[in-house]
């Protein structure tokens, strides 16, 4: 009888060594990919900095004349209106624009991958899952994805602006003008893109939550109005201090929580079906 290889054992006939040693595969694979992703980012150094860096930097950004022309109509001051914002970007060390291209590059090369990072993912885990379940891989990776870019595209083009506009106005005294250092600009950007990014992740935290049982859409309804307040408080640290900023912020992660609600529903009557059979 021949010999089964590791890559064909079935997920329970494996030891946990073995399956240490998948997972490292898996990760060596979603790593590479995202080295390979950063280095193409690394190449367009030019398109990352110049046109998607530092475009929320600059007055003639597109979020901002939205938002000029939605708060304009609606007879609201938002201070979205103006021609340049009053402050400066620097590096004030030796290797510090090289190592913002670096790590810049990296986080692209991660948010480029990331359908790819999600297959891998997959590929861990499909060998537990039933294969009524296996076939919904192309649609969770898309789904995955989908909401994945979703968020980016929101903390790029409103979590970001919203704060770049409103810390780069702010001043405690008119001798002091804002001169902000180049990797803390980038940090700004970077964790408004991928926070946003993570949090809309929530309907496939649902999913799984639902699906192994600690979660119910009863548990989502009832404790509704305290993720509200979790919500407001998590706008609030993601974005600043404003409401407008705020409620433009927790109106779509809302949205997403009712999304969840739904999900939740269709998966708990799913499982219920499975348990009566």
């Amino acid at each position: 009888m021949e010999k089964i290889g590791k890559e064909e054992q079935p997920a329970a006939e494996m030891s946990f060594l073995d399956h240490l040693e998948e997972l490292r595969w898996h990760l060596i694979r979603a790593v590479l990919a995202v080295v390979i992703a950063g280095g193409i980012a690394f190449l367009l150094k030019g398109f990352i900095f110049d046109v998607l860096l530092f475009g929320p930097s600059r007055g003639d950004f597109f979020s901002y004349d939205m938002l000029c022309r939605i708060s304009t109509k609606l007879g609201i001051d938002g201070g979205f209106c103006f021609d340049e914002l009053p402050f400066r970007i620097q590096s004030r060390t030796m290797g510090g624009q090289f190592s913002a291209h670096v790590w810049t590059s990296i986080t692209a090369g991660f948010i480029i991958a990331f359908p790819y990072v999600i297959y891998e993912f997959w590929k861990f885990v499909a060998p537990a899952m039933h294969d009524d379940e296996r076939k919904y891989a192309k649609g969770f990776i898309f789904v995955t994805s989908l909401l994945f870019f979703l968020g980016v595209l929101f903390g790029y083009y409103v979590v970001t602006p919203l704060s770049i506009n409103f810390l780069g106005k702010y001043q405690v005294s008119e001798t002091v003008f804002n001169d902000f250092d180049l990797s803390s600009y980038i940090s700004l950007v970077r964790a408004s893109v991928l926070a946003s990014g993570l949090i809309f992740e929530l309907p496939i935290v649902i999913y799984f939550l639902t699906k192994v049982g600690l979660v119910t859409p009863d548990f989502l309804k009832k404790y509704r109005k305290y993720a509200l307040v979790i919500v407001l408080i998590l706008s609030a640290i993601i974005t600043p201090p404003d409401i407008v900023s705020q409620i433009i912020v927790a109106i779509p992660v809302l949205i997403l929580y009712e999304v969840s609600i739904v999900i939740s529903k269709f998966m708990y009557r799913k499982e219920e079906e499975k348990l009566k059979k």
